[in-house]
């Protein structure tokens, strides 16, 4: 590790477009530590960078008019504080980059109870031809699309990302 990691405040997080939330942690979320589990962490943080893929196009419409869609290349997932049953959360995405075939994309769970940060979960996606199963460039209007997305996440602070992965040119 070359260096220590920056962690956003909640109120730089809570600054990014909101996708999920704010949700109570069910009962049914609980763990043998009297927190929420993992799972639930990961399953919260998908579907929020679910719902920023769909804004962009790739949705079951796109993957059925166009034959492609997005493979997960790589994920971390990274844990800052606790969550425990009956707290307010909120989830928030952040796109980060992008190349010709992949996306680099952040999603960042926060407690809105103790207004910290949780967890964040890191993905590249790749965009596929699902008939060849093969990575493809975006379309142009695909290409925009996700360029517009990024453009909101370029905000005055750094992302906690992990180093170890990223779109590669």
């Amino acid at each position: 590790m070359t260096g220590a990691i920056s962690i956003p405040s909640y109120e730089q997080v809570v600054a990014l477009p909101r996708e999920l939330g704010p949700l109570t942690v069910p009962e049914a979320y609980r763990d043998e530590n009297d927190h929420m589990n993992i799972a639930h962490y990961f399953d919260l943080c998908v579907a929020a960078t679910t719902r920023v893929f769909d804004r962009v196009g790739i949705t079951e419409e796109y993957r059925t008019a166009r034959g492609a869609g997005f493979f997960t290349g790589e994920h971390h997932i990274r844990y800052y504080s606790e969550t425990r049953i009956g707290e307010e959360i909120s989830v928030y995405a952040r796109g980060l980059d992008r190349s010709e075939k992949v996306v680099h994309a952040m999603a960042l769970l926060v407690n809105d109870t103790t207004r910290r940060l949780s967890c964040t979960l890191e993905i590249t996606a790749i965009h596929v031809d699902l008939r060849s199963r093969s990575a493809v460039a975006f379309a142009a209007d695909t290409a925009a699309a996700i360029d517009r997305e990024l453009a909101p996440a370029a905000v005055g602070w750094p992302a906690p990302i992990c180093g170890a992965m990223g779109v590669r040119r």
